[in-house]
């Protein structure tokens, strides 16, 4: 049975011991190779207000007053030498079952040899700050590349990528399914130069269960979870010197499955085709600061 929301949602920081929680967090993340340390000022906050949720709970095709589709193969396989076609077919994306079912297939189309699907919610649902969170099972093998991501939304259409921001939330690397990573790119910090964690699940996989994933972003931090684990924060001090900070605006959702590209390599004779992304719920709520008190 899909777990239901309840009406209070609290950030992982939130208890009767927020004067201490912080660092005790941090120490017990430090053993876990985290970028907090022991003395970091963690920010404390509250996210009781749902603005967007989708439980997936109709089938067919995902909600349209909350998903829209990027088609095709973008400029150079999105930026990325990626070699899938994002399609809006059933075959590629539906709900059922109380999931959103991303599948990815080798198939010759549109001339592409593999189908997948990326929605986005720009022009639908965009917001600065909050919690974001989705609890997905991702799909492996080598050249699968499934992404949870955000992206600012344009002042005008001269202004392009990374000075828009990015925000990855997850992404992982079907051949390594134990390692989820959580990034930032803006102007100067951006693709391989990203300010990027990862997280290595211990004895487990990604693929094989479903894991929440999850930001708190709020004015000049980004925290990132799993499980409501939080495994790294990352401030303006952490960026290069003289680099901007970019996440002060809108910015919206997208989820898809990638084949191929720079970051994961092409598939090869092991890979196993169809994958799929299986998508149980998306939450996001407001921004609000929880006062510490001792």
């Amino acid at each position: 049975m899909k777990k239901r929301i309840i009406p209070k949602r609290y950030s992982y920081f939130q208890s009767n011991l927020a004067g201490t929680l912080s660092g005790f967090l941090c120490a017990a993340v430090l053993l876990l190779n985290s970028g907090c340390a022991v003395d970091d000022t963690q920010t404390v906050a509250q996210f009781t207000e749902i603005t967007l949720q989708d439980e997936f709970d109709t089938d067919g095709a995902p909600n349209s007053s909350i998903w829209g589709f990027d088609i095709g193969t973008g400029q150079n396989g999105w930026g990325n030498n990626e070699l899938q076609y994002y399609t809006d077919r059933p075959e590629n994306v539906t709900v059922n079952n109380g999931v959103m079912v991303i599948t990815v297939r080798e198939e010759s189309f549109q001339g592409s040899n593999y189908t997948s699907a990326r929605l986005i919610t720009k022009g639908k649902f965009e917001q600065t700050y909050g919690r974001f969170e989705a609890r997905i099972r991702v799909p492996y093998g080598q050249g699968i590349w499934p992404a949870f991501w955000m992206l600012g939304v344009e002042d005008s259409p001269s202004e392009i990528w990374p000075f828009i921001g990015e925000i990855d939330i997850m992404e992982m690397r079907g051949q390594d399914p134990t390692t989820l990573i959580g990034s930032l790119h803006g102007p100067g910090y951006s693709a391989g130069e990203a300010i990027s964690k990862e997280y290595v699940l211990q004895n487990d996989r990604l693929d094989t269960g479903f894991h929440i994933y999850g930001i708190e972003w709020g004015p000049d931090y980004v925290n990132y979870y799993i499980d409501d684990v939080l495994y790294n924060q990352i401030t303006p001090e952490d960026l290069p010197e003289g680099s901007e900070w970019v996440f002060d605006n809108d910015f919206y959702i997208l989820m898809n499955v990638a084949v191929g590209g720079n970051f994961v390599g092409s598939p090869n004779a092991e890979t196993v085709f169809p994958q799929t992304m299986l998508v149980d719920y998306f939450r996001a709520y407001r921004y609000s600061r929880y006062p510490l008190t001792n």
